[in-house]
């Protein structure tokens, strides 16, 4: 079912045909241990032809199985076309190797649906599983084909999607994005890939990921074979997590340059350590 938008604002009434302001890229894993950013985030970005504008929108959340429950307001958006808005969410608070910069809009005020008051600053969005809604009033919404619904996502074990399926789970060091355009699919529409947060300006929002990626490759065999996990140079604090955040193994190398994980499961892992008391981190596959 293709969404009908009603964008209020500064833009003609055929602009509303052609521009489309979409839930770009959804990050879930800020301030979780071994996270790569501080900060849950949710793009949006204009993926029209035309200048398009928002005014009483809003973004709602929901659990994978649960009502809509929460939302934030947004101020008048006015995006130009291929211009994306960055919203900093909440964070766990324990972890991320780089902060968000200059973010479009940091959540400060978190309200309640059902009229009660609002708890906490900003959203601490599921990590794997999870729903969020771009809405054009702060009515609940209630699936994807509500009519407020301006776009919506439901990734991981989502219970409401748009099109066949829900869009693949986040993880702590991805984020889900759309690759190809707003099919109304989130299976095909979204796939996983390292943060790339923007804001308005088009300038890439984090410290540098292409440093980050660098810096991450201290471990010489990402895919695990022998039990052995052989490090490029010395690390020390190395904490192993699995990809919803459990620390299953500390340790530190300072002479030798392999580490035993005979003891882990077979599986994806997150580790992390100082390197020149550098933080990194990097996946790894014990196969």
């Amino acid at each position: 079912m293709k969404k009908v938008f009603t964008f209020i604002g500064l833009v003609s009434i055929a602009a509303f045909c052609n521009a489309q302001i979409v839930i770009n890229e959804v990050y879930t894993g800020g301030g979780l241990l071994g996270a790569a950013i501080t900060n849950d985030f949710i793009e949006l970005k204009n993926i029209g032809s035309s200048t398009a504008s928002l005014n009483g929108a809003t973004i709602q959340y929901a659990s994978s199985s649960g009502a809509f429950t929460q939302y934030n307001t947004l101020p008048s958006i006015t995006l130009a076309p291929g211009q994306t808005y960055l919203i900093q969410q909440g964070s766990d608070g324990l972890g991320g190797l780089i902060n968000l910069l200059n973010p479009n809009l940091i959540v400060t005020v978190l309200l309640n649906l059902d009229g009660s008051p609002g708890v906490g600053v900003g959203v601490g969005l599921a990590l794997t599983s999870g729903k969020v809604a771009l809405a054009s009033n702060a009515t609940q919404v209630t699936g994807p084909t509500a009519a407020n619904v301006l776009d919506f996502v439901g990734y991981g074990l989502a219970n409401q999607f748009e099109g066949v399926g829900p869009a693949p789970s986040p993880t702590i060091l991805n984020s889900i994005t759309r690759t190809i355009g707003d099919t109304n699919n989130n299976n095909v529409d979204f796939t996983i890939s390292l943060p790339t947060p923007q804001s308005t300006s088009g300038t890439l929002a984090v410290n540098d990921l292409i440093d980050l990626s660098k810096k991450s490759m201290f471990i010489k065999n990402s895919l695990v074979k022998n039990d052995e996990i052989i490090f490029a140079a010395e690390v020390k604090d190395i904490k192993i997590y699995t990809l919803s955040g459990q620390l299953v193994k500390t340790a530190s190398i300072k002479n030798g340059v392999s580490l035993n994980v005979a003891e882990l499961q077979k599986g994806n892992y997150i580790v992390t350590g100082l390197v020149d008391n550098q933080p990194v981190s990097q996946k790894i596959l014990k196969n």
